[in-house]
């Protein structure tokens, strides 16, 4: 059948050059060394609402009421205007990622590859889901108010960030306050920043000392919370480029980005078809092919949720 020749993963060539069946053995010699895993950090810290069909959902807004009063005996109450509005999360377009094995030089293999390729597909579609709600959150931080009467998003700069740890903790301490004069609660706060940053504070005792009632772990290399603001690493954090691929809404200028202070509620998802996997076995190219998909979109909720860390 007449088609182009597709793309197809050399299983026995070195690095997928030269000689197709080169690494071919008739007996195992060895384990194989396998990709870390790559783990997702931020799917569980902000909205995510699945749908059954239809392109977008919405997110109600609710604005606060401001008719506290004193009352005349005799005074008609007839309430005060509330204000609303809506956040739209439109799904984007299906992203995938793909892989194609000849069946033949399965059979010559010494190992089985299937499991550990569709793992690393899986993955590689998480980290995509994992940068766009990064980004998301970090232009959510640059919004303005969605309801009349409610804060935008902040900012908190310092050029010594990205080096100093005594200021990059004390950032969360600022953040904390911003956040309580915002009325954003008190549960469901998260840093996040690159590994560098966090290891740098896991070697402040200051942040980590049982006395000062810190909490983490030198040995352990770990940071637990900074103001009441529990920490994780991420290297799915746009720091220092520019985003200029991809749909435009995740698109942007992070050259001076440091990092993300963020209350749960500063960024949504909306799932219209989780992450799958399909597989077709093709007899006019002797292999299978595989496919692994999901149809998400991601956007800003609440902006006052939201601080970018900055160096400038």
């Amino acid at each position: 059948m007449a088609g182009n020749p597709g793309i197809v993963s050399l299983l026995g060539a070195a690095n997928g050059a030269g000689d197709p069946k080169a690494n071919f053995v008739k007996v195992a010699t060895g384990e194989v060394l396998t990709a870390f895993a790559r783990t997702v950090e931020f799917a569980d810290k902000h909205m995510v609402r699945s749908i059954e069909e239809g392109k977008s959902a919405s997110f109600a807004v609710t604005g606060r009421t401001s008719g506290a009063r004193y009352h005349t005996p005799g005074e008609q109450v007839l309430g005060t205007a509330a204000k609303f509005n809506e956040r739209v999360i439109t799904i984007d377009d299906l992203l995938l990622t793909d892989y194609f094995t000849a069946g033949i030089w399965e059979k010559m293999n010494h190992f089985e590859t299937r499991s550990e390729m569709t793992k690393q597909m899986g993955e590689e579609l998480a980290q995509a889901y994992d940068r766009n709600v990064a980004r998301t959150i970090i232009l959510a931080s640059r919004g303005t108010a969605v309801v009349d009467g409610l804060p935008g998003g902040g900012k908190i700069t310092n050029a010594a960030m990205l080096t100093d740890s005594e200021v990059l903790a004390k950032t969360f301490f600022d953040a904390a306050v911003v956040f309580d004069e915002k009325y954003i609660p008190k549960g469901d706060r998260w840093g996040a920043l690159k590994p560098t940053q966090y290891y740098m504070l896991a070697q402040n005792t200051k942040v980590i000392n049982k006395d000062w009632n810190g909490a983490g772990s030198y040995s352990d290399g770990t940071v637990v919370k900074i103001a009441d603001i529990p920490l994780f690493k991420s290297l799915n954090l746009p720091n220092g480029t520019t985003v200029a691929d991809g749909p435009a809404k995740y698109q942007g200028d992070f050259t001076k980005t440091a990092g993300a202070i963020f209350h749960k509620g500063a960024a949504g998802t909306v799932k219209l078809l989780d992450v799958a996997l399909e597989d077709e076995y093709m007899v006019s190219r002797q292999g299978t092919l595989f496919v692994a998909k999901y149809a998400v979109g991601h956007g800003s909720l609440r902006p006052e949720c939201a601080i970018e860390l900055t160096t400038a």
